[in-house]
């Protein structure tokens, strides 16, 4: 991906810049399809630690309908520690991501940079 792939995406989550952090839980649980293809027993076996886990997770989350917010929620928790895959993304390019959402955060005051 190139950094403009990167700012694109963090500016994509400004929609959910607002939501509070137990809104997006409760989304993400609810409607993510990783929650629903895997017995909640299941999941942390899917660490993103290696290549199948990296491309199950991805074609999952391709269809799933709160992919922004699973993202946005990855990045306000975790940041640049972040692991596995969330959002979509795989942890270095949610790296690369998280660099242009805090700037953004930062620079338009939004509540999603509390870390």
């Amino acid at each position: 991906m190139r950094p403009d792939d990167y700012a694109e995406m963090a500016k994509g989550l400004d929609r959910v810049a607002d939501v509070p952090d137990e809104v997006l839980a409760d989304l993400v649980t609810r409607d993510g399809l990783c929650f629903w293809v895997f017995d909640r027993s299941e999941m942390p076996q899917l660490t993103g630690e290696n290549t199948p886990d990296r491309e199950l997770a991805a074609r999952l989350c391709a269809g799933c309908p709160v992919i922004d917010e699973c993202l946005e929620l990855e990045l306000r928790q975790a940041g640049e520690t972040t692991v596995g895959v969330w959002g979509a993304l795989a942890d270095t390019d949610r790296r690369a991501v998280y660099r242009f959402w805090r700037w953004r955060r930062r620079s338009h005051g939004s509540r999603g940079d509390e870390r």
